[in-house]
């Protein structure tokens, strides 16, 4: 894995930590992390690990980089620069956990949706008050939000720009944990992923893809996912432990 400037990536053995390094900004999100986001995926993609993002500086993500998004226009906004490197994080083969603290706002916010499990603090403020800046949040949350939150809250957040607190969020299911402080997140975050770690990773992806596939299509993609890991010698390997343990233990 390799650093690319503003994200700092760090190999953890259970996982692969990659923290948002532009603190001075509060690590809002501009061209450049969001190339180094991409070609993080493209690591990812080649040699599938379970991924943990974080914020350096006691924020994840206060937003875009309004000086940037200030000068797009219409094409940049059809080019959807977050929405896809967005859809990229959340198309990893591994399970990806972020790791809230302090602001998770706008871009910074929707980076988090595209997670699959968040982890938070108490000083989480997590939102998206783009129509205060003239714009709709454009990369996930419209469609993410309502999945995570339901309709109702979903909708207050985005029409009125309403920003949860940290037992806000918690309250919500938004973030699953909460934890006093960043580090007591991290901690619990590499807790889960030596945990993932001990899984099957054949297992986890096709759980992975379950998980993202149109209602319409379960059971259909259920039934195919276990037909082929019940191919697996992985399977017959786990399941012949697990009963050696259970004649062991009687």
């Amino acid at each position: 894995m390799r650093s690319t400037a503003p994200l700092r990536i760090e190999d953890r053995g259970t996982h692969v930590l990659a923290s948002l390094d532009r603190p001075e900004k509060r690590n809002a999100i501009d061209q450049e992390l969001v190339d180094a986001l991409h070609a993080l995926c493209a690591d990812l993609e080649e040699e599938p690990r379970t991924l943990v993002l974080r914020g350096e500086g006691g924020d994840f993500a206060a937003g875009a980089d309004i000086a940037q998004l200030r000068d797009r226009r219409a094409a940049d906004a059809r080019a959807g620069i977050n929405t896809h490197a967005f859809l990229r994080v959340r198309a990893l083969p591994m399970p990806v956990i972020a790791v809230l603290d302090g602001f998770a706002l706008g871009g910074g916010a929707e980076l988090a949706y595209a997670a699959d499990v968040r982890i938070g603090t108490r000083s989480l403020r997590i939102g998206n008050p783009e129509t205060g800046l003239g714009i709709i949040a454009a990369a996930g949350a419209t469609w993410r939000l309502p999945e995570l939150v339901g309709e109702p809250l979903a909708a207050e957040m985005l029409l009125t720009g309403r920003v949860l607190d940290g037992a806000e969020a918690f309250a919500a299911g938004l973030v699953t944990q909460l934890h006093d402080d960043g580090a007591a997140a991290l901690v619990a975050a590499a807790g889960m992923a030596d945990r993932i770690a001990r899984l099957d990773p054949a297992a986890l992806q096709a759980s992975k893809r379950a998980l993202r596939a149109p209602r319409s299509e379960h059971p259909q993609v259920d039934l195919a996912e276990q037909a082929i890991l019940f191919e697996s010698p992985e399977k017959t390997r786990r399941m012949t432990e697990f009963l050696e343990r259970k004649q062991q233990s009687r």
